[in-house]
């Protein structure tokens, strides 16, 4: 392979797709959402087209509105743990809250998905933004936005550390002098904070990458400083290349400012692609995915987008803007700032807004031939807007094949993406760097 900086592609796997009505269309595989053998074959054919990772999205709430749509799915890190034992490279990548669990258990977790699979674990660090989920951990109330990014970024220092607390070569293991770990290279964190007191260290040794790779998903101010200074790969939302464009530029400078490379941090946005042979064949199957859509479904992910109930209004009539209080962002920050600029680039009618929206819940949905698709893709990485996407299939199974049996090829002949891996981990399909433990060189070791 040359030396040419090349794409990035993450398969994000939705059980249905991630057309909000997928679930109901004839090709969907639905009747499978709770076959583990099932994510073994899709991982298996990302693998067998030599993408980066598979991507869980997870949340620790039943979702509101389940009575429409499947809005539910297994725990990613075991369900990570039972692909890694059917694929040998692609990465995995889980979803795990920052609010809703404690350091210390999910290091333990991570550090055995990164063992077990060989160095290709990585984490999704999301703050949950369902208050819904307070109450199945014994809260009265979701803490406030800056709330849960102040605890996430104590958490990512706490967990950090346990995920470095043993040294790379603190794991001896020599039956002959009867040594099987260096103490002197393993150490307590001793953290006492405000969130948290974790004494440490982790209860086994220090993985194949040495941390998983940190992943994150929000765009929000907090989130994009959070991202800069933490994440080393970002999942983002964008409609255009403009909006694209703002969002690389502005994480590459804030992540200098924390003294980290650019380059080592690859920013992701979704694309949700709709396929055929011709742009008349594939908006077509578009319109057969949004003639599927459920309309209490669809407002209601609106509400939770914006914080109006939109309900007895007429789906043909322009979208009610002067009703948006631009000054109050309502449930995930960045997605309300998406969805207003779409009204305001757009002023569409409410049907067609929540037609925009049900392709990928506010990411980019593309319809065309392969080549456009690929041209739409080349253009956004070659012009400052992306280092790969997360692929997006509207429908499972077959949105993702034809996606990696029609774009991918004419990616790869354009020289933009790989032809084989050119290492074993997720870290070497990044290009990403293996950080060293923060206590390398430290005289501080456990009693």
């Amino acid at each position: 392979m040359s030396g040419r900086r090349q794409l990035s592609l993450n398969f994000f796997i939705y059980p249905d797709g991630h057309h909000e009505a997928a679930w109901r269309h004839r090709d969907s595989a639905s009747d499978r959402i709770l076959d583990v053998t099932y994510y073994q074959e899709l991982a298996r054919r990302a693998e067998a087209h030599k993408f980066d990772a598979v991507f869980f999205a997870d949340g620790p709430a039943l979702a509101d509105n389940v009575r429409y749509a499947q809005r539910f799915r297994l725990e990613p890190i075991t369900l990570l743990t039972a692909i890694a034992s059917a694929t040998s490279r692609i990465g995995l990548i889980a979803t795990a809250s920052t609010t809703y669990t404690e350091p210390y258990n999910l290091a333990r977790l991570f550090a055995s998905l990164d063992h077990i699979s060989g160095g290709r674990a990585g984490w999704n660090i999301v703050t949950t933004s369902s208050p819904q989920a307070a109450q199945n951990f014994g809260l009265p109330e979701h803490p406030p936005h800056h709330e849960r990014y102040e605890r996430a970024r104590e958490y990512l220092d706490v967990i950090t550390r346990l995920w470095d607390s043993w040294e790379d070569d603190a794991l001896v293991n020599d039956p002959i002098s009867g040594i099987f770990a260096d103490t002197g290279k393993i150490h307590a964190i001793n953290h006492v904070g405000k969130h948290f007191r974790v004494r440490g260290p982790l209860n086994i040794s220090r993985t194949p990458q040495g941390r998983p790779v940190y992943v994150q998903a929000g765009s929000s101010d907090d989130g994009r400083a959070f991202a800069a200074r933490f994440a080393e790969a970002i999942f983002t939302a964008h409609q255009t290349l403009a909006s694209a464009q703002e969002f690389y530029a502005d994480i590459k400078r804030q992540a200098r400012a924390f003294d980290r490379s650019p380059d080592q941090i690859k920013i992701l946005p979704g694309i949700s692609p709709f396929i055929g042979s011709t742009q008349l064949e594939a908006d077509r199957l578009q319109e057969e995915f949004n003639d599927l859509i459920q309309p209490e479904y669809s407002l209601t992910q609106l509400r939770q987008m914006l914080g109006l109930d939109l309900s007895g209004f007429n789906l043909d009539d322009p979208f009610p803007r002067h009703l948006i209080d631009t000054g109050s962002a309502h449930g995930v920050a960045s997605r309300f700032k998406l969805v207003v600029d779409i009204v305001d680039r757009e002023k569409p009618t409410l049907r067609r807004l929540v037609q925009r929206l049900a392709g990928a819940r506010g990411h980019w949905v593309i319809a065309g031939p392969p080549e456009k698709i690929a041209d739409n893709i080349q253009t956004w990485f070659e012009n400052g807007a992306a280092d790969g996407f997360n692929v997006m299939p509207p429908w499972l199974p077959g949105g993702f094949d034809i996606f990696a049996e029609q774009v991918v090829p004419i990616l790869r002949r354009r020289g933009l993406f790989r032809h084989d891996y050119a290492g074993k981990t997720l870290r070497d399909h990044y290009g990403l760097d293996r950080p060293a433990s923060v206590f390398s060189n430290s005289i501080q070791a456990i009693a």
